[in-house]
This record gives C-alpha cells, sequence and structure tokens, in this order.
C-alpha cells in the first residue's frame, strides 16, 4: 500500500512537474478509458467520440509524455511500463476531482464533519449560540462550531478568504458583503430589581428621565464600543465606575451593586427572565440597531454555507 501510494506521487510529480501547464484534462480521461477497455475503439465508445478523435488525442498526449503509451496487442491495446506507472495516478486524480465535484452539489448535515467558524461578539455568542447548537446537534450532529471574532476593518477579507464562514452583528462598517437583517434591537439599561432609583427612573419619561440618569453609577465592557458611544453623547461617561472585559460578567455585577449597564434590550431580557434585574429604557439618541448576518459573495452558492444560513435564518430570521 505504501509503495502504491508512493508510486502515485512520483507519477503525479512528473506530470504536474513537466507537462501540467500542457495536459488537458480531457487526455487524462481518454488514457484513463484506453487504459480501462485496452482497447481504442470500445475507448471511444465509453467517452463518446469517434475512434480518429481517440487516436488523436493519445497522439498528442504520447509527445507530451514523449513515450507511445499504448502498443498494438491481440484484441486492442497493451500499455508500456511508463503508462501502467502513470495509470493509478491519473484514475486517484480523476476520482478525487469528481469526488469533490460531486461534494459541492450538495451538503448532507445528517454525515457532515464540516467546521463552521463564526464572527460572534461575546453578547452574540449568548443570543445566537445556544439555539444553533441545539438544531445543529438534532440535525446535524458532526458538524462542528468554533467563534472566531475578528476585527471588522478586517471582517469582508477574513469572509472572501473563508478564513470565517459567516458573521453576526450589527456590522455598519462592513461593506461589500452579502447580508440578511436577523433582528432589530436598541440600547436599555439594566439594573438590579430593589435599586434605589428604579421608582424615580420608572416615573419619569424623556428628558427628565435621561437627567436622573446622571444620579447612577455605570459598568461597560470595554470592546462594546457603542456602549461607550451611547455613555459619552448622554452625559453618562463620568458616572462610569466599572470597565470589564467580559460581557457575561455583567448581570452578576449588577444584580449584587447598584452600578447599572447600558445594553441591547434582547439580552437584558433574557437576564430579567432569570429574575434579579429589571430593564429601563430611556429615550437614548441613536439607540436603535439591526442585527445581520453577513457572508461573502464567494460562497453566496457554496451548499455548506447556504445551509448554514438557511438554519439562522429560520431561528433568528425576525423580519
Amino acid at each position: 500500500m505504501q509503495c502504491g501510494l508512493i508510486n502515485k506521487r512520483k507519477s503525479l510529480s512528473y506530470i504536474s512537474s513537466v507537462h501540467i501547464n500542457d495536459i488537458d484534462l480531457n487526455l487524462l480521461r481518454l488514457f484513463n478509458e484506453v487504459y480501462s477497455a485496452g482497447n481504442v475503439s470500445r475507448a471511444a465508445e465509453r467517452l463518446g467520440l469517434t475512434q480518429p478523435a481517440v487516436s488523436h488525442g493519445l497522439t498528442r498526449l504520447r509527445l507530451l509524455i514523449k513515450d507511445p503509451l499504448f502498443v498494438r496487442a491481440p484484441g486492442g491495446v497493451k500499455p508500456t511500463p511508463k503508462a501502467v506507472a502513470l495509470a493509478d495516478a491519473v484514475q486517484h486524480a480523476l476520482n478525487t476531482l469528481s469526488q469533490a465535484l460531486n461534494e459541492s452539489t450538495g451538503f448532507d448535515p445528517a454525515h457532515s464533519r464540516r467546521l463552521f467558524r463564526l464572527h460572534m461578539s461575546d453578547i452574540g455568542e449568548s443570543r445566537f449560540l445556544p439555539g444553533l447548537m441545539a438544531t445543529l446537534q438534532r440535525l446535524a450532529p458532526g458538524v462542528r462550531v468554533a467563534s472566531r471574532p475578528v476585527a471588522h476593518a478586517q471582517l469582508a477579507d477574513a469572509l472572501d478568504s473563508g478564513v470565517i464562514d459567516a458573521a453576526f452583528g450589527f456590522l455598519p462598517q462592513v461593506k461589500d458583503t452579502q447580508h440578511t437583517e436577523l433582528l432589530r434591537d436598541r440600547y436599555v439599561v439594566l439594573l438590579r430589581a430593589g435599586h434605589p432609583m428604579l421608582a424615580s427612573l420608572n416615573r419619569l419619561r424623556g428628558a427628565e428621565q435621561l437627567k436622573a440618569l446622571k444620579q447612577l453609577d455605570f459598568v461597560a465592557v470595554r470592546s462594546h464600543s457603542d456602549t461607550l458611544r451611547i455613555l459619552a453623547q448622554t452625559g453618562l461617561q463620568d458616572r462610569l465606575r466599572l470597565t470589564t472585559e467580559h460581557f457575561m460578567v455583567l448581570p452578576s455585577i449588577v444584580s449584587a451593586t447598584d452600578l447599572c449597564v447600558v445594553m441591547p434590550g434582547n439580552i437584558a431580557q433574557g437576564f430579567v427572565e432569570t429574575g434579579g434585574c429589571v430593564i429601563v429604557r430611556p429615550a437614548f439618541r441613536d439607540c436603535d440597531f439591526t442585527v445581520s448576518l453577513h457572508w461573502s459573495h464567494r460562497f453566496e452558492a457554496d451548499p455548506d454555507n447556504r445551509w448554514l444560513r438557511e438554519q439562522v435564518l429560520q431561528l433568528f430570521g425576525e423580519l
């Protein structure tokens, strides 16, 4: 087996290093059929060609390989030693190409071992991964997912190159991608249910409520620039008492202290449902945003990518 593999590699190496720019794929198919049939006429029938066309093709290949390849024999033709050496490698190459082309026509989720790499923020992971993984375990148990955050300036290139397969998020700065809107959200304030300012905040509206926020203390995640933007444009940057690296620590901090957090309402609602926290919806300026799914134009028709997009839209497509 090892010897056969080495011979294949040597034969393929010989073709690729000497003649690969000149060899037509059809010549390899022709060679394979003549070798398999042992007869030029039968090979021509299998290929749907005339016998002169096959003979002409063999002549071209002989000149490229610099070997007769086949010699006359009773009932047909017999391969030369060079043809025997090439036969397995050519068959292997054609089979590999055929398999790759057939695989590209469809995606079998039940048997796939595909790894999907997805750009998400930590908030995105909390919002999308639980539902997505539950669906994949049911429909595609062998499929794997890796969350791979990418700098926003590099997202389009990462999608085009296949470094990631899709990107989730509010990404208005990402251009030249295919995308579809999933859901609309807005930034809200999350605070503990027993917060001393809660009654006042619920009673006030508009500008008065925004003014009252200046009596609160806030925690923010450094990587979420829109949260920091809202705090700054509302004049709350001086009320920022804690900056963290990670989103998932926020509920514990909010429920244990009088610190508040500006965050997407969709995620905040999940914390409310687990108990201990409530939401206030101030009239922040530019607080509405749309979460979209992005992918590359290059992979628009890719069956794997298309199947994943369909699952995401069925699960999260509210628009």
